[in-house]
């Protein structure tokens, strides 16, 4: 097999997928032009970095990477500025934690997984990005400890929202993620209001299910 052509792949991730898609924002092109998402897959599947699927994290895994356009419409539906402080829920190897790194004003990301914790800071630092945090703890526990964050976004599919998520946002955050799996999975933008979080759907998208926030049975008699 000859070279793979990461450069050109990455071009047309950005041109095909990203830009076809209502994402627009140079901030996030950009980032997604410039970061190498092959060396945030397990190196067997780094052929597929700019595919338009879901990936294993790491080899075997049984949690998914998902899709580029997915992780770059929640990151443009979350409306982050410049001086926004980022809680990043379920970093992975850390693609989407480099992104909102190069937009926001610095990042906690968080990861439940400490072998893939320890990926996501390896990567981060070999990129020289400098204004993350990764810690580790179960997702759906958000991170209090450095919070509240102007936004927070949880980059995979969510059945239910743990209250806790809401007390660490700042009066009039945003929280974004994708709610439903499967066919019923939305992108949903969350404020932060003095009565809770208010939700409102904008795209409809499939992400993996993360671990910890699954709806748990109905209890039947």
């Amino acid at each position: 097999m000859g070279m793979f052509d990461f450069k050109a792949a990455r071009a047309f991730m950005v041109e095909g997928q990203i830009r076809t898609n209502d994402v627009t924002d140079p901030r996030i092109t950009g980032a997604m032009f410039e970061l190498e998402r092959e060396r945030f897959v397990p190196a067997s599947l780094k052929t597929l970095a700019y595919s338009d699927k879901q990936i294993p994290v790491s080899e075997g895994s049984q949690r998914l990477m998902p899709a580029p356009i997915v992780t770059a419409r929640l990151i443009r539906t979350a409306d982050i500025k410049a001086s926004d402080y980022v809680l990043h829920i379920g970093c992975s190897t850390g693609y989407g934690t480099a992104i909102l790194a190069k937009i926001a004003n610095s990042v906690v990301a968080l990861e439940e997984d400490a072998g893939l914790a320890k990926a996501a800071s390896e990567n981060l630092s070999a990129l020289g990005i400098n204004n993350v945090a990764v810690v580790t703890g179960p997702l759906a526990k958000g991170y209090p400890a450095e919070g509240p964050y102007d936004v927070i976004v949880i980059e995979g599919a969510i059945e239910t929202l743990p209250d806790t998520l809401s007390n660490q946002l700042k009066e009039d955050g945003r929280l974004v993620s994708i709610i439903g799996t499967g066919r019923t999975g939305r992108g949903t933008l969350f404020r932060k209001t003095p009565k809770g979080l208010s939700g409102f759907p904008f795209f409809d998208a499939a992400a993996p299910l993360l671990p910890g926030f699954v709806k748990p049975p109905a209890f039947t008699f």
